[in-house]
């Protein structure tokens, strides 16, 4: 049961995110919210590439990747000042 948490929720947060691109009358919503969820695993991406320059680490999970996804590169911010401070 619990195999299904993960994809199921992100399933549910990209529903959600098509909905709201439904409710702003964007021409194409599946494709704005695809485009919405790309910059911070990018950027999560780029933080773990980096890491033998920067010596910053940030493991990939999918509790990283999710936050990544959602709320994007400020999420990878939160990530990064997380990591830091604990």
């Amino acid at each position: 049961m619990e195999e299904y948490i993960l994809p199921l929720s992100a399933a549910c947060i990209f529903l959600a995110l098509i909905i709201i691109q439904v409710i702003m009358k964007s021409e194409h919503p599946f494709r704005s919210a695809l485009l919405s969820l790309l910059p911070g695993p990018a950027a999560l991406l780029c933080v773990d590439m980096l890491q033998g320059f920067t010596s910053v680490c940030i493991p990939i999970s999918p509790l990283s990747l999710s936050a990544a996804a959602v709320l994007g590169i400020p999420g990878v911010t939160a990530l990064l000042i997380i990591q830091r401070i604990l």
